[in-house]
């Protein structure tokens, strides 16, 4: 069996934090932010984590990369 290759575009977009979670960054921030209220941008600003449904896909994808 060949090796696993690590999903470049994925390890790019994705952090793993000290304790073993996987921090993102929030969608939505490239254009039309004028339309956007000040709540939502500050929001978006803040990492988001990834979560448990996908957690194990992910985790699969970045593995050799651990």
């Amino acid at each position: 069996m060949p090796k696993l290759k690590t999903k470049k575009s994925i390890k790019k977009r994705m952090k793993f934090t000290k304790n073993g979670k996987i921090k993102r960054f929030k969608a939505g921030r490239r254009h039309l932010m004028t339309s956007k209220n000040g709540n939502k941008k500050r929001k978006m600003r803040k990492a988001g984590y990834i979560s448990k449904n996908q957690l194990k896909m992910i985790t699969q994808l970045l593995a050799p990369s651990r």
